[in-house]
């Protein structure tokens, strides 16, 4: 089995992520979290955890990782600051550190509006450039990787179907479930790399969307 290391394990995505990996023959999850008392919540589901802050040295985490997903984020209610300290250095350490260790796969999850994060209004601008700096740092390395960007997240139930595009020209939303269950699929090492592409809740199942995504490179909906 692959060590999969989750980082921002402990957000409402990273433990739908870890619930699911959990779960899968192929991978053995390995929650990154911040403080200790965090860990019984993963310890119940048998998993192990690894201290580490984005905001300091963690590259301990990396210790016997095959694969990486990112799924941390500075959250609404922080300042620029802390996006910055997160959402982009935070991301960037990642990347490096997943080159240092010859990290197989680096799946980031990252947002829609990256594309065109200058033109953002002034209450998301900053978020967004902090997340296109540390998509663009990822693309630019040798590291296989996939940069998913979803639509507006809600707590909606798992329904397994998708829309893809490298952009989306429209509004939408994509239950964190369905979200979680995307990054586990983009770590499979028989979809080719790099990827960069849009999700929305849709009616196509996500196996079969990312398969004709890839291999079109057409939208899927």
């Amino acid at each position: 089995m692959e060590n999969v290391l989750i980082i921002g394990a402990n957000g409402k995505t990273g433990r739908l992520l870890v619930k699911r990996m959990a779960a899968h023959s192929a991978y053995n999850p390995v929650a990154m979290i911040r403080n200790r008392d965090q860990q019984s919540y993963f310890e119940e589901w048998g998993v192990k955890t690894v201290l580490g802050d984005l905001e300091k040295d963690f590259s301990q985490a990396f210790d016997g990782i095959d694969k990486v997903i990112f799924a941390a984020g500075s959250g609404a209610k922080t300042g620029k600051d802390k996006t910055t300290l997160v959402d982009k250095i935070g991301a960037i350490k990642s990347t490096n550190l997943a080159l240092e260790q010859s990290v197989k796969k680096f799946v980031m999850l990252s947002s829609r509006g990256v594309e065109n994060a200058e033109k953002a209004d002034e209450s998301m601008q900053h978020y967004l450039l902090a997340k296109k700096e540390a998509d663009e740092h990822l693309k630019a390395s040798s590291l296989p990787h996939a940069i998913v960007r979803p639509g507006r997240l809600t707590d909606g139930p798992y329904t397994g179907k998708i829309k893809v595009s490298s952009i989306f020209n429209e509004k939408g939303e994509i239950s964190r479930e369905d979200l979680a269950a995307v990054l586990v699929h983009m770590l499979d090492d028989s979809l080719s790399s790099p990827q960069v592409f849009e999700i929305l809740g849709g009616k196509v199942a996500i196996p079969e969307a990312i398969r004709l995504f890839l291999t079109s490179g057409q939208p899927v909906i």
